[in-house]
């Protein structure tokens, strides 16, 4: 199972992410010097003046404004269908990743609380999926994407509420090189 193979590097990739912020509320925690919520952080290997795309990779810092910035896709309750607003998001990391072979993508599926552990792990995978079809479609190789899923287990944001189970429900994007 994809979940099995992918679990080890995510293991390894989480021990080195952070996620603090000084205003009161959790944030997704940080990857690659780029918060899961889009937001730029200082780049882990400095910054660059970027390319057409408004990065100098993904995994080496973005320009907050550049279209591979996002890098979360939300979901409505008990849902994997990827909503038409985060299309845009999508279709920008797959061009990237098709016309960079080199490079590969974890896309990582979350949950909210609700459910049982074993239904939410199910449930972040076929988030997972959904995310890796529309990318594949685009011509993303199947060898440029690993999918794994936390279920409920890694939150965005604690709490029981609905803005924190909405910021919960939800696909990470996260780029590695081969």
């Amino acid at each position: 199972m994809k979940f099995l193979q992918t679990g080890l590097v995510l293991l390894t990739s989480t021990l080195f992410a952070s996620g603090c912020g000084s205003s009161g509320r959790t944030k997704p925690y940080a990857m690659d010097g780029i918060r899961a919520d889009g937001g730029a952080e200082v780049a882990k290997y400095g910054e660059g003046a970027g390319d057409a795309l408004g990065t100098t990779s993904p995994s080496r810092g973005t320009s907050p404004a550049g279209p591979l910035a996002k890098r979360v896709i939300y979901f409505v309750y008990d849902s994997s269908e990827v909503q038409p607003e985060y299309l845009p998001v999508i279709n920008s990391h797959a061009n990237y990743l098709a016309s960079n072979k080199g490079k590969t993508v974890v896309l990582q599926g979350h949950a909210d609380e609700r459910g049982s552990p074993e239904y939410n792990i199910a449930l972040g995978e076929q988030r997972s999926q959904s995310v890796a079809k529309l990318m594949k479609l685009q011509g993303v190789g199947d060898n440029q994407i690993q999918m794994v899923s936390f279920g409920e287990e890694k939150a965005a944001v604690f709490g029981h509420g609905e803005n924190a189970w909405q910021q919960n429900r939800r696909v990470e994007i996260t780029y590695s090189e081969r």
